[in-house]
């Protein structure tokens, strides 16, 4: 096992999925519990259209997918919908699958258009260069103490989202737009190394993996993160002991662990109904 993190393409991978896995786990607690899932889907792709333009157009990547990033999470922080026939989950997909459509139409007509889906879609997290890891590790770094620091207020706005299905920000409201900010950002630096799956894993699979065995939410944060942890070192040992793409194996992982939890939580519920019934046995 430690021979295989020896390689420094190894150790850079295994830098950039530690911290993409634990700014975005966290990040997927507020998700999860806002019931908003399809939102770093949305965004992700927009970032993706963004540098698929870009090198359509023959510009900077980088800026034109933050700023198609930062426009996207600003509009999608104020989406405000009052007819109870619909909800912001159907119109985020919306936006997702026109974004995702256009991406593909731009990178057809790349020269190499097949590996460039592929790399849309799940990274290159081997190839991720030591500049690229150090701004990551600044930016998340700074997102996450700015999250730790005002962490009431981000959690006191999606508690009352997710206590009251009907309660939406409306109008524009600071931390609202802080939060898809924060999306916004990491998931435009994230999605050009790991791809847009795994970044939709990431936020997504150690969330729900946690809230399934934990009560509190800070257990629910710290086992999220543990959770993107396992994902992403055995993800990557199994992808080298296989010779398999990076980004999908820690997928796949991330999947056994979601089964995993799902089972422990099957067993708790059990012996929790087992213990309330025994007394009046």
């Amino acid at each position: 096992m430690i021979e295989f993190f020896a390689e420094h393409f190894v150790q850079n991978a295994l830098k950039v999925s530690l911290v993409m896995g634990l700014f975005l786990s966290y990040l997927g607690v507020h998700v999860v519990g806002r019931g908003i899932v399809f939102v770093d889907l949305a965004l992700g792709q927009i970032s993706m259209l963004g540098i698929a333009l870009a090198n359509y157009l023959g510009y900077d990547p980088t800026i034109v997918s933050v700023c198609f990033t930062m426009v996207a999470a600003f509009f999608l922080s104020l989406i405000n919908i009052k007819d109870r026939r619909l909800k912001q989950e159907a119109v985020i997909g919306i936006i997702y699958a026109v974004a995702s459509a256009v991406t593909v139409l731009l990178i057809a007509k790349s020269p190499h258009g097949d590996s460039d889906i592929s790399e849309v879609l799940f990274g290159s997290l081997f190839t991720v260069s030591p500049e690229n890891i150090t701004m990551m590790m600044v930016l998340f770094g700074s997102l996450g103490l700015v999250h730790l620091v005002f962490r009431k207020k981000f959690f006191d706005l999606t508690e009352s989202i997710e206590v009251d299905d009907s309660h939406q920000p409306g109008v524009f409201k600071l931390w609202n737009f802080l939060f898809f900010l924060s999306i916004g950002l990491s998931i435009v630096f994230a999605v050009r190394a790991g791809g847009v799956i795994p970044v939709f894993s990431y936020l997504i699979i150690p969330p729900v993996s946690a809230i399934m065995v934990a009560r509190s939410t800070a257990g629910v944060v710290i086992i999220a993160m543990v959770v993107s942890i396992l994902g992403s070192v055995l993800g990557l040992l199994f992808a080298l002991q296989f010779d398999f793409p990076a980004g999908s194996s820690i997928v796949a992982i991330l999947g056994v662990l979601f089964a995993v939890f799902s089972i422990m939580r099957f067993v708790l519920r059990y012996i929790r109904k087992t213990a309330v019934e025994k007394p009046g046995a």
